[in-house]
């Protein structure tokens, strides 16, 4: 008892600081767009850029303190149903995925002005977006057709079905 409420705590405290980190990202990016603005005009398209790329993490990093704080220190149980664990896993990998794709194009639309040799990167940024949306597919289409192979009931054939009919009244 005492055990789980520690570790409730150490998911609240911890969810609670990535949150604080994720608004402190958030508030960085203000702070170097308005500094840009008022301080350095002619760079103002690549601070702005950095913005969307610090936002982007912050909100990846917002929502996995989201899920920590509600799957382990609000909830604090096992998730007991194949589909609940399964939309669980989906909206975080899918906030990650965007994270990753939206990282992705503003490192291209960095590198692919002046530097064509660091697309590299982007590149494989982009290509891991797809991979995890690739697997987050094979997941959910594995995972549903285990659900519905343990949860349905024998489906009766053919010929049960036709034994079960009632017949049409006119």
């Amino acid at each position: 008892m005492i055990y789980d409420r520690v570790t409730r705590a150490a998911f609240a405290v911890a969810s609670g600081f990535l949150m604080l980190l994720a608004f402190g990202l958030i508030a960085y990016a203000a702070y170097e767009v308005v500094r840009s603005l008022l301080l350095d005009s002619t760079n103002i398209a690549t601070t702005l850029l950095e913005a969307v790329g610090y936002t982007v993490i912050a909100i990846a990093v917002f929502d996995v303190g989201k899920y920590l704080l509600e799957e382990e220190a609000i909830r604090a149980r096992e998730m007991r149903q194949a589909a609940e664990a399964r939309r669980s896993l989906t909206k975080f990998i899918s906030t990650i995925a965007i994270a990753v794709f939206l990282e992705g194009l503003v490192a291209v639309f960095e590198a692919g002005k002046d530097q064509l040799h660091l697309m590299i990167y982007p590149t494989f940024l982009l290509l891991t977006g797809v991979a995890l949306v690739i697997g987050l597919g094979i997941y959910q289409r594995l995972s549903a057709m285990v659900e519905n192979e343990t949860t349905d009931p024998v489906k009766p054939t053919a010929s049960a079905r036709r034994r079960t009919r009632e017949p049409k009244s006119a």
